[in-house]
């Protein structure tokens, strides 16, 4: 949910918001079936079978739904403070949150185990972020994912990536994904990873060996998928993601400021503060709250959501790989957390 990186779009879809929306007639049919031969003719100079348009098209319905949830996103205002992450962390690594981690990791463990033991993925970051995306499962989201992207890209508003997460639907189609199954959010993020069509084509995994991933049904499947897109991304094995330090009062922050601008996500990375080694930070009279401390010569950043006087974190490079999933801070921390509860 990008490049690489993936939106949980049942809550981060108001990251694309911006755009003036214009009208659509939903009544309009005539209009919409003609949109549709024109993705049909994209579809085709990319490689989609004919005879798999010819069945797909004919099937896709206008849903006003899905078009009326994405306007009624709040609009990111850049200037907006940025509120404080402890009530965030609170609704998202509570206790009912890290129970049902537990209880899942203890019931597909030699599953996490095995992909574990592949990717160097730990197996709790895997189920935390099975966790935040969709409840361990339970909910998924039940919209037809052609009719929900078709109608988001006709609607125009966004249209360049949804009528090109439309045709990766459409891929999958033709490579076999049966066209009843792809089902997920509103805004067409699929299965139990919640993966857009696209990230599906690259990094959807078959993590059991029967010639389908199957993201939807399979926790095997899911599972590889996850690891494998965090390999993709770059994961560490053997790395933390991060940790919470106490921070000095008095620390110069205005020393420590990041002075780059990231290319993406600007406003989560300008938080950052410069990269610096472990033995660096103690010197800068940080210390770790629960006891663990990385190796001193570790690269990390400092991030304090709540300000000063409150829990720091230092963030090591793992957690840039979770950032690539979803590019929030609060997002990122609360998987790390939600991982280190559950483990």
């Amino acid at each position: 949910m990008h490049s690489k990186l993936i939106l949980s779009f049942l809550g981060s879809a108001a990251l694309f918001a911006g755009f003036s929306a214009s009208p659509v007639d939903a009544q309009n049919k005539e209009t919409f079936r003609s949109y549709l031969e024109t993705v049909k003719v994209k579809a085709a100079a990319q490689g989609v079978k004919a005879s798999t348009l010819n069945r797909i098209i004919p099937n896709i319905q206008y849903n006003d739904r899905v078009v009326r949830l994405d306007r009624s996103q709040p609009e990111v205002v850049p200037n907006k403070p940025i509120p404080n992450f402890e009530p965030y962390r609170r609704r998202h690594v509570d206790a009912a949150r890290i129970n049902g981690g537990k209880r899942k990791k203890a019931q597909i463990n030699s599953i996490l185990t095995r992909i574990e033991n592949e990717t160097g993925v730990p197996k709790e970051i895997m189920i935390a972020i099975y966790g935040h995306e969709t409840n361990y499962g339970s909910y998924t989201g039940n919209f037809n994912a052609p009719s929900a992207l078709a109608s988001l890209a006709y609607e125009g508003r966004r249209r360049k990536l949804f009528e090109a997460e439309l045709i990766a639907v459409m891929k999958m189609i033709d490579m076999g994904v049966p066209q009843s199954g792809i089902t997920g959010s509103w805004a067409g993020a699929l299965g139990k990873p919640q993966f857009l069509p696209s990230v599906y084509l690259r990094l959807a995994k078959d993590g059991d060996g029967d010639g389908y991933a199957d993201i939807w049904n399979n926790e095997t499947d899911a599972m590889a998928s996850i690891a494998n897109y965090f390999v993709n991304a770059g994961w560490r094995r053997g790395q933390e993601w991060g940790f919470a330090v106490n921070v000095p009062r008095g620390l110069n922050r205005a020393s420590i400021k990041n002075k780059t601008e990231s290319p993406r996500c600007k406003r989560v990375f300008a938080r950052h503060s410069q990269w610096k080694t472990m033995k660096e930070w103690r010197a800068l009279g940080l210390s770790p709250r629960r006891g663990f401390w990385a190796p001193d010569d570790q690269m990390a950043v400092l991030l304090e959501p709540d300000g000063i006087g409150k829990p720091g974190y230092l963030l090591l490079s793992n957690y840039r790989v979770i950032l690539d999933y979803n590019c929030s801070n609060f997002y990122a921390l609360s998987v790390g957390l939600l991982a280190d509860a559950v483990k």
